[in-house]
């Protein structure tokens, strides 16, 4: 049997019913992904079966779409360094950041079986104080640790909650054309997570600049998923029941400082885990063909004249 984490009831249904999971073949695919990660002479991965399991796991139990997800997902890391490496939660900026809960997974699902939802506040954070890749370094410490501990996350999907308030012009103007596809890349194309949704609420002026931006970079699939509730929370619980929210929301899962406390000591805990992720990545001079790299990765050539910014 496979070295993984048991499943809930209702997640071991899901897992069968939509990603066509069949526990009895596991053990073969968690070996053939080895194998093929031993014949890579550029991958440096996690060999792991509950991380091998997350990438079969975002693929439907497509082997071959696993093993590129997963070459994917180290490319594109190994070509953003300034946001995948050296992550230090004990360093000054990113603790004050994990500490204002810029962003912070909610404690509870809808359903059993129901995606992570995380809740992104900018309007935290202070714009002339922290540079985007700062926060952003924190969002991809965020992801990497629910990645390795959450199933929800993993088979359900994840789904988020934008709020804008006490955003300013100042924050938007952080976000370059070039920054904003980097992003999109390393969420979209890097990640084996389901994108369930993404609720924007509390928009202010200038926001559709950025989200404009935003949407010139996404799938159709995921451009579909956006929905934008300017600061209509009644329009929100359509989607996400206010027993999820925190109270300031007009939910009841508590104040939000609660939740960010105690995502903020799981964070401040996990020192070793993102020590150890510096080890991981591509070495694209020892891939066979073309070279994955930054200008092959991100090459902007082009995509700004699809922005749309009217």
């Amino acid at each position: 049997m496979p070295n993984i984490r048991p499943l809930s009831a209702a997640l071991a249904k899901k897992a069968a019913d939509e990603l066509f999971e069949k526990p009895e073949r596991l053990d073969e695919d968690l070996e053939a992904m080895r194998t093929w990660l031993a014949k890579s002479p550029h991958i440096r991965s996690r060999t792991d079966d509950q991380f091998l399991m997350m990438f079969l796991r975002g693929c439907k139990h497509s082997l071959e779409r696993a093993k590129e997800k997963l070459d994917l997902y180290y490319a594109i890391r190994t070509a953003l360094p300034e946001l995948m490496y050296n992550r230090d939660p004990e360093e000054t900026k990113i603790k004050e950041l994990i500490r204002l809960g810029t962003a912070v997974p909610l404690p509870n699902t809808v359903t059993p079986d129901g995606p992570r939802i995380i809740l992104v506040r900018p309007g935290t954070y202070d714009p002339s104080k922290y540079t985007i890749q700062e926060v952003f370094r924190y969002n991809t410490m965020m992801a990497d640790l629910m990645m390795r501990d959450d199933d929800n996350l993993i088979i359900a999907g994840q789904m988020g909650i934008l709020d804008l308030s006490n955003c300013t012009m100042a924050h938007f103007l952080q976000f370059s054309p070039s920054f904003v596809k980097k992003a999109t890349m390393w969420s979209q194309e890097g990640s084996p997570l389901r994108q369930k949704g993404f609720h924007y609420v509390n928009t202010p002026s200038g926001f559709e600049l950025v989200y404009n931006m935003f949407k010139s970079f996404l799938n159709e699939k995921n451009r579909s998923r956006l929905f934008v509730h300017g600061s209509n929370l009644e329009s929100l619980y359509e989607h996400i029941p206010k027993s999820m929210l925190p109270s300031e929301y007009g939910g009841d899962a508590g104040p939000i400082q609660d939740i960010v406390d105690s995502w903020a000591e799981k964070l401040l805990g996990s020192k070793d885990f993102f020590k150890e992720e510096d080890k991981y990545g591509t070495d694209e001079k020892k891939r066979p063909g073309r070279p994955k790299n930054a200008d092959s990765l991100f090459g902007l050539e082009g995509s700004f004249r699809k922005l749309e910014v009217d």
